[in-house]
């Protein structure tokens, strides 16, 4: 069963909640609530599907969602060999340009594997 499109206006209205929130620091952050947040994050990882179309790299921000994208050789089972996983505040702060993917890299915030595992080119997502 495919899943329900999250419509434009409810997504950005969360992305732009919880990027009001954070940007007063980690207090403000944890004043976001989990609905908000999980909404920003599917909403987010949904456009990130929506630009970069594919089955190569396997997108993950527990415990909210997961996408696979990018072109390439698709993924059909077991782990996949090119992974990205992390909390959605790094997400979040990735895919709205707050955060830069070498500076998460280097801050080791961001955890990839596999030699496809790079969203330097994709990011921001939410402009």
């Amino acid at each position: 069963m495919a899943r329900v499109r999250i419509g434009d206006d409810v997504g950005r209205a969360a992305v732009e909640v919880v990027r009001s929130l954070t940007a007063g620091g980690a207090e403000a952050a944890a004043s976001v609530d989990r609905s908000t947040l999980a909404l920003a994050v599917r909403y987010s990882l949904q456009l990130l599907a929506e630009q970069a179309p594919g089955g190569t790299v396997e997108v993950r921000v527990p415990p909210f969602g997961a996408v696979q994208c990018v072109e390439g050789p698709k993924h059909t089972r077991g782990t996949p060999p090119n992974v990205i996983e992390t909390d959605a505040s790094t997400w979040l702060a990735l895919a709205t340009g707050q955060l830069s993917w070498a500076d998460a890299r280097t801050a080791g915030r961001v955890h990839a594997s596999g030699q496809r595992a790079d969203l330097a080119g994709l990011l921001p997502i939410v402009r």
